[in-house]
């Protein structure tokens, strides 16, 4: 059972995360190859943008906007948090040359880390829930039966669902100290 867990929900989430680390490294060497280091700068802006676009997927489930199918968003959050953040990690280079850039890089690493793991994780949950209903219906179980047994079931995929409330701090935190140092680099006059 542990095994299974691992190898169908534990192992992606790793090699997403280690796919997206590895990548970062992989285009900062192939930019520093060609002589390209440079633009790494400039997909600070870009991986930016794709990250605030990606919270299109937030403001549809707050219905703050109309547009858009929910699921849909919810996979362009994922993959745009993905590239934006690989375009982030690029930028943020192997180069120390501030404490916010860097606590804002490994707080991006840890906010992308919390989203890969809720993610897994919950879907787990539900997985786990739909296939104890399935076996307890098939048992013979009448309806009431059947919610009974899956109380403590359903508590825990609720419990699940409040990764968030780990992962939203995390993204403000992340998005305050990004903004500070937006504003210190345009302020020192060095973002060009």
């Amino acid at each position: 059972m542990a095994l299974r867990f691992l190898l169908k929900r534990a192992l992606p989430s790793a090699l997403v995360f280690l796919g997206l680390v590895a990548g970062a490294i992989l285009l900062d060497v192939v930019l520093h190859l060609l002589k390209l280091a440079p633009i790494g700068r400039s997909l600070g802006l870009v991986g930016t943008a794709v990250i605030v676009l990606s919270f299109a997927y937030s403001l549809r489930k707050r219905k703050w906007i109309t547009v858009g199918q929910p699921k849909r968003l919810l996979t362009l959050h994922e993959i745009m948090g993905w590239v934006g953040a690989l375009l982030l990690l690029v930028h943020g280079g192997i180069h120390f040359h501030a404490v916010i850039p860097w606590l804002a890089l490994l707080l991006l690493l840890v906010v992308v880390g919390s989203g890969l793991t809720g993610k897994y994780l919950l879907k787990d949950a539900r997985d786990s829930l739909k296939g104890r209903e399935a076996e307890l219906k098939a048992k013979g179980l009448d309806k009431q039966q059947v919610e009974r047994e899956l109380l403590g079931h359903a508590l825990l995929v609720r419990k699940m669902q409040n990764w968030r409330k780990v992962h939203m701090p995390l993204t403000m935190i992340l998005t305050a100290l990004a903004l500070v140092h937006i504003v210190a680099t345009i302020l020192m006059g060095s973002w060009v």
